[in-house]
C-alpha cells in the first residue's frame, strides 16, 4: 500500500469553492487561501439549523498508536457514500509532535485531510496568530512592570508563561532580563507548548468575537503585592490581542481524500488541556451538514470526559452518539503484552486488555451516551480475534461493534460503520440532557475528586500545597464554579504512563493548579505531567525532507 503522503499527493482535489457549495455555502463568502483551503466567517454559523453531532474518542493511548482521526475521517467518507450530507471538524496539528513522535495528525492511509502538508505544517498560521499573541502578552507585561518599576508597582506573582509550537524540554524553566537593567527584571519564567495556551482554550471555547474579547480580557496575569488579580483588561491590550487573532477566530474549510468537507480549527491537547477543536468549527459544521463528526483527544477518560464536562456544559452542545476507537494491538498491550510482540496472535492478552475497553464505555454510558465500538483492524490481527471482540462488546457490553476499513478502502470500507452510526442514532440516541460527572457548585477539590475516582476508578486525590494555594485563591476570586480540567497521562488512567489496562484503587496527587480565568477552567497537574513535551531519542524530524520539490517524512 502506498504510504500517507504518496496517497495525498495522488489524489486529484476539488476547489475550494466546489467544497463549500457542497455545505450549501456560497463561494463568495468565503476567503481563499490558495485553491484549496478556505476560511470560514462567524457569519455563515446559523443556530436554527442543528444537524446530527457524533463524538469520536478512544481507549486509553498505547505507544502503538489507535488511529481515531482515521475512524473520524473514515465515518465522514463512509456518510456521504451512503448518500448521507456530513462534514468532519478536527483540531489543526501541532508542530511539535509533527517533528517529535508522530511525524503527522491529519489522518491516515486513504481517509485523510487534505492538502495533509499544509495542514500538518504552517497551515492558515493559526498556531502562529496564537503563538504570537501570547507571547506578546508577555512583552506587554514585562515591559508594563519594567515601565512601572520606579512608581512601586509590581507584581509578587506572574503567573503567565511563554509559549512555543516546538517540544523543547530546555524552555521548561528559563530565567529572563539577564544583563544590563534595560533588559528588564530578572525573573524565573518558562515556556509551555502552544497547544498548552490559555489563548488556544479561549479560541476553542469562544462563542463569537465579543466572547473572544471578553474571555481575553479576563485572563489572569497574576497578583499584585496586596494580593489583587491582576489581568490583560488591567493591562489594557485586549485590543491589541484581538487584532492578532481576527483571522485565527475564523475555521478552517479543507477537504477529505474523496473531497467531502472538513473544518478543520484549534489544537489543544488532551492531555494537558481540554482536546477538542474550536466550538465554533463544530457550530459550523452543524449549521451545514445533516452529520457532524468531531473528536476528543487521546483516551476518553481525557479528551471526552473534557467535551462532556467543560464543552458541552458551557456551550450547550450534546452528541447524539459516542464513537469509541479501539484496536486489537492496543487491547494487547492493555492485556500485558509487549510491544514488540502485539501482532502476534494472542487471545489472552487480548481478552485481559478488554478492561481498558469495558471501563472505557461504562463510563461513556454514565454520561447518558449511546455508544458503538469501531475497531480498526491491521493486516496482522486474525479472524478469530475479531470474532473474540465481537462476541464481547454485542453480548457481554451489549453494544453494537463494527470494523473500519477506511484506512486501506476509503468510504467503501466505511459504509457499514456509518450506516450502524446512522442506525444506531436513530434507534438509540444519546439520553439528553447529558448526566455531568460534577455539579457547578461543587468544590473545586470536590470535582477533581469527582472526576477522578468515577471517571480514572481512583481510590484517593491527595493535594500539594501548591495546588492547595491556587484553589484557595480561586475560591476568594469567584472561579470555584468553573469546570475542572485534569492534565495528566494520555497513557494510563492513573497518572503513572506506564500502568496500562484498567488499573483502580490508587492515589491521584495533584501538584498544581493553573488558573485559567479566561478559559473559565481550572487546570489541575496530575503526577509527572509536562506542559512543555520533550523530544525523542529519534525525532520524526530525522526522517522529513525536501526532495525534488516535494516533502517526504510526514504522515
Amino acid at each position: 500500500m502506498k504510504t500517507d503522503i504518496e496517497i495525498a499527493h495522488s489524489t486529484e482535489l476539488k476547489r475550494i469553492d466546489e467544497v463549500a457549495k457542497q455545505l450549501g455555502i456560497d463561494p463568495e463568502a468565503i476567503e481563499h487561501y490558495g485553491k484549496h483551503i478556505a476560511k470560514l466567517p462567524l457569519s455563515l454559523i446559523d443556530e436554527k439549523k442543528k444537524g446530527k453531532l457524533i463524538l469520536v474518542t478512544a481507549i486509553t493511548a498505547t505507544r502503538a498508536g489507535i488511529g481515531k482521526t482515521t475512524v473520524s475521517i473514515g465515518l465522514a467518507l463512509g456518510l456521504n457514500a451512503i448518500g448521507k450530507k456530513a462534514c468532519v471538524a478536527l483540531r489543526e496539528p501541532s508542530l511539535g509532535p509533527c517533528f517529535g513522535m508522530k511525524g503527522g495528525a491529519a489522518g491516515g492511509g486513504y481517509a485523510q485531510v487534505l492538502p495533509m502538508e499544509r495542514i500538518n505544517l504552517h497551515f492558515t498560521g493559526d498556531f502562529h496568530a496564537i503563538t504570537s499573541a501570547h507571547n506578546m502578552i508577555a512583552a506587554l507585561l514585562d515591559n508594563y512592570l519594567y515601565q512601572h518599576e520606579k512608581e512601586g508597582f509590581g507584581l509578587r506573582e506572574i503567573l503567565w508563561r511563554r509559549v512555543l509550537d516546538v517540544n523543547d524540554r530546555s524552555l521548561r524553566s528559563i530565567v529572563t532580563g539577564l544583563g544590563p537593567a534595560t533588559n528588564g527584571i530578572t525573573q524565573q519564567a518558562g515556556f509551555d507548548i502552544t497547544p498548552a495556551s490559555e489563548l488556544m482554550a479561549i479560541l476553542c471555547l469562544a462563542q463569537d468575537e465579543a466572547d473572544l474579547r471578553r474571555r481575553i480580557e479576563n485572563i489572569l496575569l497574576g497578583y499584585t503585592y496586596d494580593g489583587k488579580p491582576f489581568t490583560v483588561k488591567d493591562l489594557g491590550v485586549a485590543g491589541a490581542i484581538m487584532v492578532l487573532l481576527k483571522d485565527a477566530i475564523q475555521p478552517n474549510l479543507v477537504q477529505t481524500t474523496e473531497n467531502t468537507p472538513a473544518i478543520v480549527h484549534g489544537g489543544p491537547f488532551a492531555n494537558i488541556a481540554h482536546g477538542c477543536n474550536s466550538l465554533i468549527a463544530t457550530r459550523m459544521s452543524l449549521s451545514h451538514a445533516d452529520y457532524t463528526i468531531t473528536e476528543a483527544g487521546f483516551g476518553a477518560d481525557l479528551g471526552a470526559e473534557k467535551f462532556y464536562n467543560i464543552l458541552c456544559r458551557k456551550s450547550g452542545l450534546e452528541p447524539d452518539l459516542t464513537v469509541i476507537v479501539a484496536t486489537a494491538q492496543g487491547l494487547k498491550m492493555h492485556g500485558g503484552v509487549e510491544l514488540d510482540k502485539i501482532k502476534e496472535p494472542n487471545e489472552e492478552g487480548l481478552r485481559h486488555g478488554l478492561a481498558n475497553l469495558d471501563r472505557h464505555v461504562h463510563n461513556l454510558q454514565g454520561f447518558g451516551q449511546s455508544v458503538v465500538v469501531v475497531f480498526n483492524r491491521f493486516v496482522t490481527d486474525t479472524e478469530e480475534e475479531m470474532a473474540l471482540l465481537r462476541e464481547h462488546c454485542e453480548k457481554e457490553l451489549g453494544v453494537p461493534f463494527v470494523i473500519n476499513y477506511a484506512y486501506t478502502d476509503g468510504g467503501e470500507g466505511a459504509k457499514e460503520m456509518a450506516q450502524l452510526v446512522v442506525d444506531t442514532i436513530d434507534k438509540n440516541p444519546s439520553q439528553k440532557p447529558l448526566h455531568f460527572t460534577y455539579d457547578d457548585n461543587d468544590s473545586i477539590k470536590t470535582k477533581i475528586e469527582k472526576v477522578a475516582k468515577t471517571i480514572y476508578g481512583a481510590a484517593s486525590v491527595t493535594f500539594a500545597k501548591p495546588a492547595l494555594k491556587r484553589i484557595k485563591l480561586a475560591e476568594e476570586h469567584s472561579m470555584a464554579h468553573f469546570p475542572v480540567c485534569i492534565a495528566k497521562t494520555q497513557f494510563s488512567f492513573s497518572a503513572d504512563a506506564k500502568q496500562y489496562g484498567a488499573v483502580s484503587g490508587f492515589n491521584i496527587l495533584i501538584k498544581d493548579v493553573v488558573l485559567n480565568a479566561g478559559a473559565e477552567m481550572i487546570v489541575a497537574i496530575a503526577g509527572d505531567i509536562l506542559r512543555m513535551p520533550g523530544l525523542p531519542k529519534d525525532p520524526q524530524a530525522n526522517h522529513i525532507d525536501y526532495v525534488d520539490g516535494e516533502i517526504i517524512g510526514l504522515s
